[in-house]
């Protein structure tokens, strides 16, 4: 190992060094001064609403036949872990009040901005 590969930003996290520590060294000479730093903070976003948005995007029959064998739909969040279900009957209620095109942000948006001042 020669000394270039001592200063790799995997063998630097390894030591123990910070992400600024980091780009001090990798950009030594270069005046790097570091702006607004941060503390990451974990936050999700994912939500009910989100879940039976996906819902929605699928073909009808497929959300019908999930509930027919499982009798609920149950989604996990792949960032946070959360579990969400939901029976049948409040999938059902879902699909009547549901408008828009799930497809589309905006629809989307618009269909949480009426549901929250109702």
């Amino acid at each position: 190992m020669n000394g270039e590969d001592l200063a790799l930003p995997a063998n630097l996290m390894l030591e123990g060094q910070t992400p600024v520590d980091i780009a001090t060294i990798l950009l030594d000479g270069l005046g790097m001064e570091p702006l607004n730093q941060i503390t990451p903070k974990e936050f999700c976003e994912c939500s009910e609403e989100k879940l039976f948005r996906s819902l929605r995007l699928l073909p009808r029959e497929e959300v019908d036949d999930v509930l027919k064998m499982e009798g609920k739909i149950e989604a996990r969040c792949e960032f946070c872990g959360k579990v969400y279900r939901m029976g049948p009957d409040e999938v059902m209620k879902r699909f009547a009040e549901a408008s828009g095109d799930p497809s589309k942000d905006e629809d989307f948006e618009n269909e949480l901005k009426s549901k929250a001042s109702e």
